[in-house]
């Protein structure tokens, strides 16, 4: 055989030899492949929402099994105890004056004596400057740095859960304590002023008299627009517990911040920036009390909570999902 015969034919040979050994290679890979794949966990199978469920649920347990949480519900389930307390002590068995009033707090308290159901509104009126609002910012606060301190976050980060989903998830924990403290505060002041006072038609803020269930309705409506009132709160600690690896450190900036935004909201000087902050419009709930409602404050202080949870969400999730997690 001559030197380009030989030269011919040996890429002819190589050409015929290659698809040759790719099947053969293929036909080896198919079970190791069909292997890899049974090896993958069930759990990538589950759908994605049941799992997220899951890890909800296990959050919500955690969260209100904690003695802090339990703590917190107590002592927000005794204001209203307090208070109805001492308005049967200062009233006695007279009434107080009647109907009337801007909504605010005093107005709630007049009525009290007379019906046992403004004791809700009144003791909303009284927890949601603070005491509320401090409640979840110590839930809010302690949700990522508080893992972080203890340890546990790169474990939680280490399950098939992503920094979004665990942020989503811990922010819809937080919102569920938001819903339970204002029923916690609701609950106890309506057994209270069922206990100390007597039930009946409600007088509206308007003067007009509404039906005990209809009163009972709206003092539901109120309580819900109350942990609304909520939400941007929750989003402005939950940004501050990606900030820092300290729980304490988180709980405690969210509560001065919420100080300093009530003090700023105080001012006179400052009218022009206070329709912005998140606490402004935060009693506009007692215009559910009015015949007709009232709703201009009422969208504007949910608006407001909208615009606050968009910011302050997008920038906890922003801040976590670039943040180096070494705890």
């Amino acid at each position: 055989m001559s030197r380009a015969e030989a030269r011919a034919d040996g890429p002819a040979e190589a050409r015929a030899g290659a698809p040759a050994q790719g099947p053969a290679e293929a036909r080896a890979a198919a079970p190791a492949q069909a292997r890899a794949e049974a090896s993958v966990p069930p759990t990538v199978s589950v759908p994605r929402a049941l799992w997220s469920l899951g890890l909800l649920r296990n959050e919500v347990l955690t969260t209100f099994r904690r003695w802090r949480t339990l703590a917190l519900l107590a002592v927000l389930a005794a204001v209203p105890v307090l208070v109805g307390i001492a308005v049967k002590i200062e009233t006695g068995d007279g009434g107080g004056a009647a109907g009337g009033g801007s909504g605010a707090g005093p107005a709630f308290i007049s009525q009290v004596t007379n019906n046992g159901l403004f004791l809700v509104f009144t003791a909303l009126a009284a927890t949601l400057p603070f005491f509320l609002p401090m409640a979840v910012g110590v839930v809010a606060g302690d949700a990522i740095a508080g893992e972080a301190s203890a340890g546990t976050l790169r474990y939680l980060l280490v399950a098939p859960a992503g920094r979004t989903r665990l942020l989503l998830t811990k922010y819809a924990t937080v919102l569920t304590f938001c819903l339970a403290a204002t029923l916690v505060v609701a609950v106890s002041a309506l057994a209270v002023g069922a206990l100390l006072f007597p039930l009946g038609e409600v007088t509206t803020i308007s003067g007009t008299r509404i039906s005990f269930a209809e009163g009972l309705g709206r003092a539901l409506l109120i309580a819900l627009v109350v942990a609304a009132s909520l939400v941007g709160v929750a989003a402005l600690g939950l940004f501050v517990s990606t900030l820092t690896g300290s729980g304490i450190a988180a709980m405690a900036t969210t509560v001065g911040l919420l100080i300093t935004v009530q003090i700023l909201d105080q001012i006179p000087q400052l009218h022009a920036l206070q329709p912005y902050f998140f606490s402004h419009y935060w009693l506009s709930f007692a215009d559910l009390l009015r015949e007709p409602v009232y709703w201009d404050d009422l969208v504007k202080n949910l608006g407001l909570q909208a615009l606050y949870a968009a910011v302050f969400g997008s920038a906890a999730w922003a801040r976590f999902t670039a943040k180096d997690v070494t705890a």
